[in-house]
C-alpha cells in the first residue's frame, strides 16, 4: 500500500492538434505547488479546447506513462499498437 508521503505530483500537458505531450513536470510530493501551477495553466489555455492539462498523483513517471499512456505516445505507428495491445488484452487475436 501506497502512503500520501509516496505519492508524486505530475503535471502534464498534452496538445491534441499536434498529438504530443509539449510539457511534463515533476511536483514530488509538494500538491500545493502541483495544484497552483495546474490552475495557472488551466487559466491561460482555457481557450484553447486543444490542449489538455492533467494533474496525475502516482509513485513514478512509469506509473503515469502506463496509466495514461495515450499523453506519451506519438504517431499512428504507437496508437496501433496500443490499440493492439488493448484489443489482445481482452484475449481477442488480431492477424497481422
Amino acid at each position: 500500500m501506497t502512503k500520501n508521503s509516496d505519492i508524486r505530483n505530475f503535471l502534464l500537458v498534452y496538445d491534441r492538434h499536434c498529438g504530443r505531450l509539449v510539457s511534463q513536470q515533476d511536483f514530488g510530493n509538494d500538491a500545493t505547488a502541483a495544484v497552483a501551477e495546474y490552475q495557472r495553466l488551466e487559466r491561460l489555455h482555457r481557450n484553447e479546447a486543444e490542449i489538455d492539462i492533467v494533474l496525475v498523483g502516482s509513485d513514478s513517471i512509469e506509473s503515469v506513462m502506463v496509466t495514461h499512456a495515450n499523453y506519451f505516445r506519438s504517431g499512428t505507428a504507437d496508437l496501433e499498437e496500443y490499440l493492439r495491445s488493448v484489443v489482445e488484452r481482452q484475449g481477442i487475436k488480431l492477424r497481422d
